[in-house]
């Protein structure tokens, strides 16, 4: 059963196609960055205009590319999101189902996120990938994103079990503010990372929420974001243009360090049998550092999204139709309104 999936969750439009025999297909994404930079963030209203513009170029794209469009089941984002692009998303969706006959179900976007480090392995060997997963049971995830910040545990039965998340801000969230007290541009996380690079993460020091407590599996970052407001009302225009290569560096070690360590904790109480990375901060790769360092010291498998299934995006959307126990709900009205309040994981 080959799946369309359809994302609109924020400022990406995206289509996929999966089989499961073959993995994906292909996948069509058309990006808001450069629409939302002057503005310093997303802006709804126009993010959902955008949607409305661009999903008619997609499927005309993607109708040109394959040589034979078939599906048979469509999987849409129901939440969680911005609620006038979930909108558009579902409307695509609903109006497919109506012209072709084939069903619609939703998937929850964080799920989605969960089970995307797990593509790659479907797509080496499709036969293969139950038992291959199963090898992988029980999976401690991390997922990172610009809205999100949790650990989760995937059983044995498939099914993800919250463990701990954010309080305040989520890490993404946190880099973003952060890089906009710094002067760099939207999006901040990758300028942040890109200035690191040359930066000396010792000279400056940021706290870190919860590191004395190796029980509690929660986040905060807030506090980290009104430190390093405070560093900066401290120092003159031309310090801050000096040391902002080791400003970044020091900001990004209290967030990656955060992240790792509570990956850490959750181990000591929670054996599994792999851990994961998830969502859009994936692509940090002094954070992927951390999380390898982090499984060779364990002795186990790291499963971290691909780039191009870490941000938002259709293919994972789809996959989580194919592979998620019961992530998914049928294309019912009463479905549809209570998916923005649908609990992505059991506690």
């Amino acid at each position: 059963m080959t799946i369309l999936g359809i994302e609109s969750s924020c400022d990406e439009s995206a289509l996929a196609l999966f089989d499961p025999n073959r993995g994906v297909l292909g996948q069509w994404i058309s990006s808001q960055v450069a629409l939302h930079r002057e503005y310093g963030g997303v802006v709804p209203d126009l993010a959902s205009r955008e949607h409305l513009k661009n999903f008619p170029a997609l499927l005309d794209l993607m109708e040109a590319e394959c040589e034979t469009l078939d599906y048979d089941v469509i999987a849409v984002t129901l939440g969680p999101g911005l609620a006038g692009c979930l909108a558009m998303g579902t409307a695509l969706a609903r109006s497919l189902s109506l012209a072709t006959g084939v069903p619609v179900i939703g998937v929850n976007h964080l799920r989605a996120h969960a089970f995307s480090p797990f593509i790659p392995l479907h797509e080496g060997e499709p036969d293969r990938f139950p038992e291959r997963f199963r090898e992988l049971l029980p999976h401690l995830g991390l997922l990172v994103s610009g809205g999100n910040t949790l650990l989760f545990r995937i059983g044995e039965d498939r099914r993800p079990l919250w463990l701990g998340g954010t309080v305040d801000d989520a890490a993404g969230e946190a880099l973003d503010k952060g890089a906009k007290l710094l002067g760099l541009p939207y999006p901040g996380g990758p300028e942040i990372e890109r200035r690191a690079r040359a930066g000396d993460p010792a000279r400056f020091a940021f706290p870190r929420a919860f590191s004395g407590d190796r029980g509690a599996l929660k986040f905060s970052f807030s506090g980290l974001k009104t430190s390093l407001r405070y560093r900066l009302a401290d120092m003159a225009p031309e310090e801050i243009a000096a040391c902002r290569d080791d400003l970044c560096s020091g900001y990004q070690e209290a967030v990656v360090a955060a992240l790792a360590g509570k990956v850490a904790a959750a181990l000591d109480r929670y054996p599994c049998a792999s851990i994961g990375l998830s969502g859009g901060v994936a692509n940090n790769g002094r954070l992927c550092d951390a999380m390898r360092a982090l499984a060779a010291r364990r002795q186990l498998p790291l499963r971290i999204s691909r780039p191009e299934h870490s941000g938002d995006n259709a293919a994972m959307i789809a996959f989580a139709a194919h592979c998620d126990p019961d992530g998914t709900i049928p294309d019912t009205d009463d479905g549809f309104r209570v998916a923005p309040a649908w609990e992505p994981f059991s506690r």
